[in-house]
């Protein structure tokens, strides 16, 4: 008999690791489904399920897609197969996967893969989602395509075993998104330069966060570190 269990978290990341504690397995020995859309209000957890599978390659289904208008999840066996023509690069693999949990979610739209080969800080490559009204895929804060993104790195890496690092954007977002924290962190630092006080800058997710960072690491007369917990941590800019 397979043993599952029901887990719920702030973010899918946090519903998966808190059902792993609880069986007391790995992430890889694990079917993960997604139980519940995901919502932009931050007051509402994710639910997911986690079964446990005997001797067999781990997968993972969205049984409820972020769209509320979208139609019953594909199972499990619908998204191995769709992504298990062979040969592929992790690319493709990628591409294919993510297209899949795309369909499955409703969401008609198309994926660009793209490569920077001068970005050595950065994914190997990213998939651009492109369409029309994808707003929802983004969700508060980015919350939403972090989550997504997340859950196609688990298939994709249970699938190629590979290092390659991915990320998942929309229209360009996160482009977008790191230029404005880039011009930020370069205002804010001249701030500190100036008048010698520390600035502490919004809450951000991790990604965000080392956005942040990088740009300011050879700064010649300021320093970034990170304070705070969980949600609540920000970024601290400082005189050196």
């Amino acid at each position: 008999m397979e043993k599952s269990v029901k887990s719920s978290g702030r973010s899918v990341e946090d519903a998966i690791q808190n059902g792993l504690v609880e069986l007391n397995v790995a992430r890889d020995q694990v079917e993960v489904e997604l139980l519940n859309s995901v919502s932009d209000d931050p007051e509402r957890p994710v639910l997911v399920q986690l079964t446990v599978r005997e001797e067999a390659e781990p997968s993972y289904a969205m049984a409820s897609p972020i769209s509320a208008r979208a139609p019953e999840s594909e199972s499990v066996a619908s998204l191995e197969t769709e992504t298990s023509n062979e040969p592929q690069t992790v690319e493709e693999t990628a591409k294919q996967v993510l297209e899949t949990l795309l369909r499955g979610m409703g969401i008609r739209s198309q994926v660009v893969v793209h490569r920077d080969a001068e970005n050595n800080e950065g994914p190997d490559f990213v998939l651009d989602i492109v369409g029309a009204d994808l707003g929802i895929l983004i969700g508060r804060r980015g919350e939403t395509l972090r989550d997504l993104e997340y859950i196609a790195r688990l298939i994709v890496s249970s699938k190629t075993h590979s290092n390659e690092r991915f990320a998942v954007d929309v229209e360009g977002y996160r482009s977008r998104r790191e230029r404005v924290l880039r011009e930020l962190a370069k205002r804010m630092a001249d701030r500190v330069k100036q008048n010698r006080q520390p600035i502490t800058l919004e809450a951000m997710p991790p990604n965000e966060r080392r956005i942040v960072h990088i740009t300011l690491k050879e700064h010649p007369t300021v320093k970034t570190q990170s304070i705070g917990e969980g949600e609540r941590r920000r970024v601290m800019i400082l005189p050196k």
